[in-house]
């Protein structure tokens, strides 16, 4: 029978493959309907004359996947705007709190207690609890922790103990307020948003990545998200911005209040000492640690990028990285090089998306403090109203008791046989004080008189019923004082928050603005440019076999011109080539304009021509013609200049040739006016050229 079962299961489960089409002659392809073919369905199945059931594999892949993600966002990835956790998280404090004895407990205990809730393995737990006690605001840890400053791992979860906070006690828990739901197996019972008096999702931060769909919220400061939701409740404009548990510096002209398309830079801060040879890294960016941040900063040095000749790190409880810089390097610039060349500096984008009513929503940052305060007035009125109703219970039981006593109505019952009788006696001996009360007796409340002990009785004192009435009259006077007053009550209650729990909690992180470096500028010349002429090879690996050109370093861009009237700019590499013989290269910065003085024969039988022109922007690997591109052109003089006044006067010796008067002509190219790369410059002669030389100035003659 049970194999029947299972059978009748996979029958059901069944679907058919798409047929293969047969070839046709047509080129064009055409998508080809799943026919719907009836599947059996058993015993159970429509019988005679009636429908099969029919299942197609596209209809069914995409209710799973759409399944799939669902689950994903909703359970796993995302956390609610209500009490600013995931399902993991919500279920580790839940944990805590039904754990809770004022004692520490073994991780590896709550990890066990908290998969009768969670279905996902101990691993996910373990982790994310460990996550959780590293942000030091809910569970308060003992041992070895982990260190998010050197990346340490935590100790394995049979080695490490924790509890609740005072403060998660204080903000997180309220069964009263608390909507339930059953546990994934129906055993127990969890709650479905913990009724969190708090900014909880701002202060710890959230990322998580799910089914096309990713949140990334950046942690935000105690006491700044208090005065926060005190303005959000005022109806202040609110302004908040992230700090991180690592310090640094932080750049936020771009955080576009934690949204999509928004980011915010992040650097190290980094201290010159008094040998002003030593940089010293006390804290590292938001995402990286001491560890990895030395890595990174080893690995551009041996790129060429940066230029150090040690690194010390001796990170404990502080962040202590010492950078030795070699023998004249200008510590201003080895800075700027660390931020621009390794992740001394960072740029993260926040991603703001919450779970609300079951749905993904992106809000701003601002907007989630405004309802988190709300939230938590909501919640204080709701509290407020349920220890309204107890006092209202306790003074109407209080007062009962005192007239069951005073009066002696307790007296009328001695002589009663049966449970009808007692009631009827109790109802008669307090009708004429019915009045005196605040609401109708019920019969619940008259079994609970004759549940009160007969010692109670002897000892009864009329003075102090009087005196605990009296403060419970007042107590009823100050809740209903709070519930009409409910914004200031709520604002009283973030500062008394404050108050106690932000002592310590001052902004980590410094807010300032910092421009963009540009790496070029700062990129330390640690190569030479060499070029082999002869075969026409040039970069920093052709030391052997050619001539220094300029000192480089590995960012810099080398600029050719070739005999024939070319220019190309492209990175400087190993070993490139850029043509025998060239004309000229050099390194190419655009920030130092540089002007070129050229001489040239258009063509091979083509007149010879002269022009000066300047170089601006350019595409890199682009091959540009500075000339009109005929066949047999050819550069005869070419000279860089580092300014427009510097002037250069040469000879152009012209080739023997009958009737010809004239064999030099002098040309000054100050007489020639700078004009773009494109332009085909002034005709000196017609006639063949043997050579171009350099006149010789004044002061050589002399």
């Amino acid at each position: 029978m049970a194999k029947k079962k299972i059978a009748r299961k996979i029958i059901k489960k069944k679907v058919l493959r798409k047929v293969p089409r047969k070839k046709t002659g047509k080129s064009k392809v055409t998508k080809k309907k799943l026919p719907k073919v009836p599947v059996k369905t058993g015993s159970s199945g429509a019988g005679k004359g009636g429908k099969a059931e029919v299942v197609h594999v596209d209809d069914m892949y995409s209710d799973w996947f759409i399944d799939y993600a669902s689950y994903v966002i909703l359970e796993r990835a995302v956390p609610n705007v209500h009490d600013g956790l995931k399902p993991v998280q919500r279920r580790i404090l839940h944990t805590l709190k039904e754990k809770d004895d004022g004692r520490y407990h073994k991780v590896a205990n709550l990890v066990g207690h908290t998969m009768q809730y969670h279905p996902h393995g101990d691993a996910s737990i373990a982790d994310a609890m460990v996550s959780l006690g590293q942000k030091n605001l809910m569970i308060d840890t003992q041992g070895n922790w982990g260190n998010i400053l050197t990346g340490d791992k935590a100790a394995a979860s049979r080695y490490i103990e924790a509890r609740s906070t005072k403060f998660a006690l204080e903000v997180a828990f309220n069964a009263k307020t608390t909507k339930w739901a059953a546990s994934y197996d129906g055993r127990n019972k969890e709650p479905v948003t913990l009724p969190v008096k708090f900014p909880l999702l701002l202060a710890q931060g959230a990322e998580g990545i799910a089914v096309g769909l990713a949140c990334k919220i950046l942690p935000h400061n105690f006491n700044e998200l208090i005065d926060g939701c005190i303005n959000a409740l005022r109806k202040k404009p609110i302004e908040i911005f992230p700090d991180f548990p690592t310090g640094g510096l932080i750049d936020v002209s771009e955080y576009n209040r934690g949204l999509r398309g928004g980011r915010v830079r992040v650097r190290a801060r980094i201290e010159k000492t008094k040998t002003k040879r030593i940089l010293r890294i006390t804290e590292v960016p938001f995402g990286t640690t001491a560890g990895a941040l030395m890595d990174n900063i080893v690995a551009a040095n041996e790129k060429g990028k940066i230029k150090i000749s040690k690194i010390e790190d001796i990170t404990a409880e502080k962040v202590e990285i010492n950078i030795h810089l070699p023998v004249g390097m200008d510590p201003d610039t080895a800075i700027e090089a660390l931020y621009a060349f390794t992740d001394c500096e960072l740029s993260i984008s926040p991603n703001s998306c919450v779970i609300e009513d079951n749905k993904p929503r992106f809000l701003g940052v601002d907007e989630l403090l405004k309802r988190s305060a709300l939230h938590t007035k909501d919640l204080l009125k709701w509290e407020l109203e349920i220890k309204l109703g107890e006092l209202q219970d306790k003074w109407h039981f209080s007062s009962l008791e005192r007239i069951f006593i005073e009066k002696r109505i307790y007296r009328r019952i001695e002589e009663c046989t049966t449970w009808e009788s007692v009631m009827e006696e109790i109802w008669t001996g307090l009708k004429p004080y019915l009045k005196m009360l605040k609401r109708k007796v019920t019969d619940d409340d008259i079994v609970r008189l004759t549940e009160i002990r007969i010692k109670r009785i002897s000892k009864f004192d009329s003075l102090k019923a009087d005196e605990l009435i009296r403060g419970i009259e007042k107590e009823i006077a100050e809740t209903e004082k709070s519930l009409k007053g409910l914004t200031r009550y709520a604002v009283a209650y973030f500062k008394a928050l404050k108050d106690k729990y932000g002592a310590d909690r001052g902004r980590k992180t410094e807010i300032t603005e910092f421009g963009k470096v540009v790496a070029r500028s700062v990129a330390v010349a640690t190569e030479t440019l060499y070029l082999n002429s002869k075969d026409g090879f040039a970069g920093f690996g052709v030391k052997r076999d050619g001539t220094a050109v300029d000192k480089c370093s590995r960012m810099d861009d080398v600029i050719v011109f070739g005999r024939e009237g070319t220019m190309q700019v492209s990175k400087v590499a190993e070993k490139t080539y850029v043509g025998k013989n060239p004309a000229h290269v050099a390194i190419f910065r655009k920030e130092e304009p540089r002007f070129y003085c050229m001489i040239y024969r258009d063509g091979r039988d083509g007149p010879t021509r002269i022009k000066r022109f300047s170089v601006q922007g350019v595409t890199r690997d682009k091959m540009y013609e500075l000339t009109k591109g005929a066949k047999g052109t050819r550069v005869l003089f070419f000279s860089a200049h580092e300014s427009e006044k510097d002037t250069l006067s040469v000879t152009v010796v012209l080739k023997s040739a009958p009737r010809l008067r004239t064999k030099e002509i002098d040309v000054d190219f100050g007489e020639i006016a700078v004009k773009g790369r494109a332009s085909q410059g002034s005709i000196i002669t017609r006639h063949k050229v043997d050579k171009v030389v350099r006149r010789k100035s004044q002061l050589e003659l002399l």
